[in-house]
């Protein structure tokens, strides 16, 4: 290969590499997202149909675990707070990395 088929080669691959991390932010936002909208569910659930004195079976990993109401939906508001820091600071990221793949100045 001559040196200009080369580095076309490379800028490509560094724009292909550029959009993969883009396309790979968008994906961990949405299941950022979506696993925010199921605890809103739970939350709004929990508020609704379980009386405030009841324990509530909460799953961790593979077991459910008997806790009461109000421990677990503070659990699930701070899950809430972290999930909703880790999506801004994606989409922070996200900006900076879709601005560099449309300006070109990949190097």
């Amino acid at each position: 290969m001559d040196a200009t088929s080369q580095q076309a080669v490379y800028y490509l691959s560094e724009v292909e590499e550029a959009a993969e991390d883009v396309l790979t932010s968008k994906q961990q936002i949405m299941d950022l997202d979506t696993k925010r909208n199921r605890n809103r569910e739970a939350l709004h659930a929990l508020k609704t149909e379980v009386s405030n004195s009841e324990n509530v079976r909460v799953c961790f990993g593979s077991m459910f675990i008997k806790v009461p109401k109000s421990k677990s939906m503070e659990m699930i508001h701070k899950d809430q707070e972290q999930l909703d820091k880790e999506i801004n600071d994606l989409r922070k990221g996200l900006k900076a990395k879709v601005n560099r793949l449309n300006e070109g100045s990949l190097s």
